[in-house]
């Protein structure tokens, strides 16, 4: 039976790997309903026509007469600005791969939690945001949610979640970035270019400054203390540099169980588009013997302070964690365009923090979205205060 999808942040790398699964899938397996991205207009608009959409959305208001024009004659629905793609994530589909970059995706990704069917979750800031607003809509409406991240998409693999009492720890994988061996002196001379090359997974931009700060991995600890309903003394990160074991379970007999891929996001996209059954994939199977030693070692909260920040800021509860991924996105953008240094990035987040958590009582704050925006704002603004007077 046809299972109608829409893919919010169809232009990224997340995407784009959906895209291509689709096209590979059976004829008549999928049929694509809206696609959504944020301001590429020339990508949207081949996407949209290549799977016959029957909406599209561009969340850059100022792009919807480019796109208007390059759909011109094709029966399409368009919707512009972030409303219009909350609007889009409305509309009836089977599976909403969700998978919009940053707090603009918890709208429309809440918005598809609504529908009551299965949201596949590769925005992590949904859960680090607003986690519990989030889960209880889930819960609410009954909604299937599937994780997408490797991490997270492994740990559901292999975790026993009707006998959650049997688990000791969920483990968490983490390549260590382009940076794992760079001492503390060079990481302040970093460049753009030095952190945006990703060692072993191809990502967007914002995913690949996270990746090299850590963050990445601080969120994702974030993500699966509320996915899997665990306490922070129950997740443990280990940096596997090969990024084959892809994260582990721990159970309380000593048993360890792990899932092991390929470094390629059309797995994880492949189980959460096929679930409960598998579908095929052109990623390239393991081939073990040519593997060589699969390593692992702690992380340097030292040289990566951000991967504590994530702790602390999980264990402070609140609107502490909506702070800190905040803060890191208005750091990141700025480390990007070039106005801060690598390492001023935790800084800012930690900084933003320790304001916020003076000025005001966000450990006591509740999950409602009007106090996860408020906190987001504010993060935002005293994140740009601290990059203006650096």
């Amino acid at each position: 039976m046809t299972r109608r999808i829409s893919v919010l942040g169809s232009t990224g790398s997340i995407g784009l790997s959906t895209l291509d699964l689709l096209e590979r899938a059976q004829p008549g397996e999928f049929k694509v309903v809206g696609l959504s991205a944020n301001r590429n207009v020339s990508r949207l608009a081949r996407q949209a026509i290549q799977f016959d959409a029957d909406c599209v959305a561009i969340a850059d208001e100022t792009c919807a007469a480019e796109l208007k024009s390059a759909l011109s004659g094709h029966d399409i629905d368009i919707l512009s600005g972030p409303d219009g793609v909350t609007e889009m994530a409305e509309r009836p589909v089977d599976i909403t791969m969700a998978a919009i970059v940053g707090a603009a995706g918890l709208p429309p990704t809440l918005a598809a939690v609504s529908q009551g069917n299965t949201v596949a979750l590769a925005n992590k800031e949904c859960l680090v945001c607003a986690g519990a607003t989030f889960m209880t809509a889930v819960k609410r409406h009954k909604t299937t949610l599937l994780p997408v991240d490797s991490e997270h998409n492994a740990i559901f693999q292999v975790l026993d979640r009707d006998r959650p009492a049997g688990v000791r720890r969920l483990i968490l994988t983490a390549s260590g970035g382009p940076f794992r061996e760079t001492s503390l002196d060079d990481l302040q001379r970093v460049t753009r270019e030095d952190a945006l090359a990703h060692p072993v997974w191809s990502m967007g931009s914002k995913i690949s400054i996270d990746s090299a700060t850590l963050m990445n991995k601080g969120l994702e600890l974030i993500e699966a203390a509320w996915l899997f309903d665990r306490p922070s003394h129950e997740i443990d990160v280990v940096i596997h540099p090969q990024s084959v074991i892809h994260s582990m379970v721990e159970y309380v007999d000593g048993s360890v169980l792990s899932q092991m891929g390929s470094p390629d996001m059309r797995t994880p996209i492949a189980y959460a588009l096929g679930w409960p059954n598998r579908m095929e994939t052109p990623v390239a199977p393991l081939n073990f013997p040519e593997l060589g030693a699969l390593t692992f070692f702690k992380p340097d909260l030292v040289r990566f302070p951000a991967l504590r920040l994530a702790r602390e800021a999980l264990e402070a509860g609140g609107q502490a964690a909506c702070v800190l991924n905040a803060a890191n996105e208005v750091a990141v953008e700025a480390f990007l365009q070039g106005r801060i240094a690598f390492l001023d990035i935790a800084k800012t987040c930690e900084l933003a923090l320790e304001k916020l958590s003076a000025e005001s009582d966000f450990a006591c704050s509740s999950g409602a979205m009007q106090s996860v925006m408020h906190f987001d704002g504010l993060a935002r603004a005293a994140a740009n205060e601290h990059i203006v007077n650096l």
